[in-house]
């Protein structure tokens, strides 16, 4: 929702801290970049990798006169710093003759035997399930979060730009990335403090929110939650670190030999702990790996401190770098616990070195750990969640006590800009542009119009369809929201209109009662899960781009009711009561059903009282917001379960139908490590009693050029009608596994993806006689085999477009059955 804040800054928009900066390239003496270089501060354990071509930024609080560069196979060279800021140097560095025996092990791609870092990294594995946290049977920490986003590559142009009128101020304070070197402008910061407990004898875990702020926007839990989800929690000691949707393969992975290049390259104390530090970097471009280094203690094998850099190559979106630095500290002796976490990401819409973005860093500071406090499975057991506007409004005093670090002056500075801003008249309107981009609302005091994605529109029926809605906003914890539009078609020269309303009465148990009626004109066959949202409607009713006329449409009268509630999380029941009226909308389609046995009587419209108990149960899904709606932020990340039974009343209407229904979905993403990500989904559904065409299960077809989530793409608008149905669908996206290893795709990043579907069903004599439609449509299911396609996809086209090519696997005999076809879609994903 109002989370559009973020993205309108990614996509449109100290000083005195540092005191020693260095950057340059280094080469060999044959003028040869030479990469993953030990890039360090003399005496100390400060530094830097130097990346694929050489290149490296070190920056530090501390004054320093020396810099060191250190690689397996050449001399090492103590260089001096004359200044604090010395930038684009040259550093040539001269082969080791001693070692010339072991460049040939060590440069590029290393030995898999006899290599004592590999050795080493045995040795982690086995003891990495012994460190940290996981030692004791209960713990409990403070911990600090602080998120931060930046506008970076700040130059001249940039400052004069005309979209900046007025708001030059923010221009004044510049300063130096400690990573990239690159000049940036703070524009965003969000602070959190909480408790975490944890039992690993329950395997559970709980945070407790105690405070939150952040520059200007409060109150804002959709953009706090939104940011958080893109840096999601991750553990270095897992085979695969995963954010962005993403599964990177971590270099202390039990894989990690596969697709890695391991060099022990020194061993000193640190905090008296003896350790050994390794240089790390990926075997094969293109694929989601790291580089970096990283120190490990020599008794206890746990990790003292690492960094990983993202590889350039790799497959993923809308990001140029990404940059991981942890740390730990020992108690008593054996314990190496986490103190921080930076983790800092480059967003930008090329991955050319001079392009400009947004840094997004988050530093997470540890602290207070307590352990072996035990704590009853009553205290993990999920609490509701209750807006407390104090956790959002704490004041200075609070800060003070629960910061573990004090914020810098360009951090302190963010609060101030972003007030300032605020009243602005360029900024509110950038804001309004951004909005409306990122939630498809203009927002006004009160109300929000839109969807303004859905004011046009066209079928073979109404014509060209235009369209105005809007609906009530006063905050995102509104406990009531009412909801509305009109439509009106040309080519029927007919109104259309909606309108529904729902309110949050305990927002403990999240009781809700909601209700509204709508009358429009909608494409019945395109979803065989019915839906009896108000305000839904698919996108199939009115695609202008087809691949045959659209004439399948009914005219639909929906009055709904229903009270629902949340006795355990993401746990929803919900009861309903609905009333329909449905009849064809076009004279080429037919929804008449006979009425007497003689089948001599016939009738068009279907009138319809229907109660339903409805079970969704979404484990591992987050959202955001108290109100009476919430915004999920972990979408397509968690399995979903759908439970629908439906009793068709009689005797309430004049053309009632005696029935129940069954329905149940399942949908499970999951993510396979570096082989991309798996979805399955399973739709089963029985109809028990008569009902007309127009209550039957439709297969659903897709007749757009547009990929619709579960629908037949081969399939024309109600080909097959079911009473009873099972279907499938499978899809993989390699997310350019195989493309990133061929030398001319590799550069166009584009993904693969691989799908199947089938279904399976059958329709009754009795539902049979029942229908009066003899021409369009002809009632058949998939009953001689169970109906199938595949599709072979490419997706990333452009970072923003997908394709994909359909096959037919049987039923060729059915009139104008399509053997081929294309869809596409588009979207932004990581």
């Amino acid at each position: 929702m109002k989370h559009s804040l973020l993205l309108l800054f990614a996509l449109i928009t100290s000083s005195a801290l540092a005191q020693t900066k260095v950057s340059g390239y280094i080469y060999d003496t044959s003028g040869e970049p030479i990469p993953y270089v030990n890039v360090i501060f003399f005496d100390s354990s400060e530094g830097i990798i130097s990346d694929e071509n050489g290149k490296f930024y070190l920056q530090s609080d501390q004054n320093y006169s020396f810099l060191e560069f250190s690689f397996m196979g050449f001399e090492t060279l103590k260089f001096p710093l004359n200044k604090k800021a010395t930038y684009n140097i040259e550093i040539n560095l001269e082969e080791n003759s001693a070692e010339l025996s072991e460049v040939i092990v060590y440069s590029g791609k290393t030995s898999k035997k006899n290599n004592p870092a590999i050795d080493i990294l045995k040795k982690i594995w086995k003891n990495r399930r012994e460190n940290g946290t996981k030692k004791f049977d209960q713990y409990q920490y403070k911990k600090y979060e602080k998120l931060e986003f930046d506008l970076n590559t700040i130059d001249s142009s940039l400052i004069n730009s005309r979209i900046f009128n007025g708001m030059e101020f923010i221009f004044d304070d510049l300063d130096t990335n400690a990573v990239t070197g690159k000049t940036y402008l703070p524009i965003f910061l969000n602070e959190a403090a909480s408790k975490v407990y944890g039992s690993n004898v329950l395997n559970k875990e709980k945070e407790i929110l105690s405070g939150n702020k952040n520059s200007g926007f409060s109150n804002n839990q959709s953009l706090i939650a939104f940011i958080k989800d893109l840096y999601a929690e991750y553990d270095i000691y897992n085979n695969y670190i995963k954010f962005f949707d993403k599964s990177f393969v971590s270099p202390l992975s039990t894989t990690g030999v596969d697709n890695y290049n391991y060099v022990l390259t020194d061993s000193t104390y640190i905090d008296k702990k003896w350790c050994y530090n390794i240089v790390y970097y990926p075997r094969r471009k293109g694929e989601l790996n790291f580089k970096g280094d990283f120190w490990v203690n020599d008794t206890t094998w746990a990790i003292k401190k690492i960094n990983l850099a993202m590889s350039k190559g790799a497959n993923i979106n809308w990001i140029k770098d990404v940059y991981i630095e942890q740390e730990f500290d020992v108690l008593n002796d054996s314990v190496f616990l986490i103190t921080k976490d930076l983790f800092m990401t480059d967003f930008s819409l090329t991955k050319k070195e001079e392009s400009r973005g947004v840094y997004g860093k988050r530093t997470t500071l540890y602290d207070n750990y307590v352990f072996d406090k035990p704590k009853g499975s009553s205290f993990y057991n999920y609490q509701p969640e209750v807006y407390n506007e104090a956790i959002y409004n704490r004041d200075d005093q609070f800060w003070t006590q629960n910061r573990q670090e004090e914020l810098n002056k360009d951090e302190n500075q963010v609060y101030k800009t972003l007030d300032t801003l605020k009243t602005v008249d360029a900024f509110k309107r950038i804001y309004n542009v951004g909005t409306i981009l990122a939630t498809g609302y203009w927002e006004q005091k009160g109300w929000d119009f839109g969807p303004v994605f859905s004011t046009f529109g066209f079928n073979e029926v109404e014509g060209v369809r235009l369209r105005v809605g809007g609906r009530t906003y006063f905050s995102q914890n509104d406990l009531w929201r009412v909801q509305g539009f009109m439509a009106y078609g040309f080519g029927d020269d007919k109104f259309k209109y909606g309108i529904s309303g729902k309110w949050l009465l305990d927002p403990k148990t999240r009781l809700t009662i909601a209700g509204g009626n709508r009358r429009d004109v909608e494409q019945l066959g395109a979803s065989l899960t019915s839906s009896t949202d108000v305000l839904g409607r698919n996108l199939a009713s009115s695609s202008v781009l087809t691949v045959g006329a659209n004439t399948s449409l009914t005219s639909i009268n929906l009055s709904s009711f229903s009270i629902a509630f949340e006795p355990l999380k993401n746990f929803n029941l919900r009861f309903e009561g609905n009333f329909k009226r449905l009849e064809s909308a076009s004279d080429q389609f037919s929804l008449d059903y006979f009425t007497n046995t003689e089948r001599t009587e016939t009738k068009a419209v279907t009138e319809q009282v229907e109660i339903s108990s409805i079970i969704r149960f979404s484990p591992g899904r987050e959202t955001t917001g108290y109100g009476v709606e919430r915004l999920t932020v972990n979408t397509d990340k968690y399995p979903e379960l759908f439970f629908n039974y439906t009793k068709g009343l009689n005797n309430i209407t004049t053309n009632d139908f005696d029935y129940e229904k069954l329905q149940f979905y399942y949908r499970q993403p999951i993510q396979i490590g570096g082989f991309g990500s798996f979805i399955s989904t399973v739709e089963l559904g029985k109809t028990f009693g008569a009902v007309p065409l127009s209550l039957l299960s439709i297969v659903p077809g897709n007749q757009t050029l547009f990929s619709i989530q579960g629908t037949f793409p081969l399939l024309d608008f109600y080909d097959f009608a079911t009473d009873t149905y099972a279907s499938v669908n499978f899809e993989h996206n390699f997310n350019g596994r195989f493309f990133s290893r061929i030398p001319w795709l590799r550069e166009l990043d584009l993904r693969e993806i691989v799908s199947v579907r089938a279904v399976a069903g059958s329709i009754s004599e009795e539902n049979q006689l029942l229908n009066a439609s003899f021409s369009n449509p002809i009632l058949r299911a998939p009953s001689r085999e169970p109906y199938w396609s595949y599709s072979f996809g490419i997706g990333n086209i452009f970072r923003i477009l997908r394709i994909d090519f359909h096959f037919r696997g049987n039923y060729n005999d059915l009139p104008s059955a399509r053997k081929f076809g294309v869809t596409g879609g588009f979207g932004f994903k990581f």
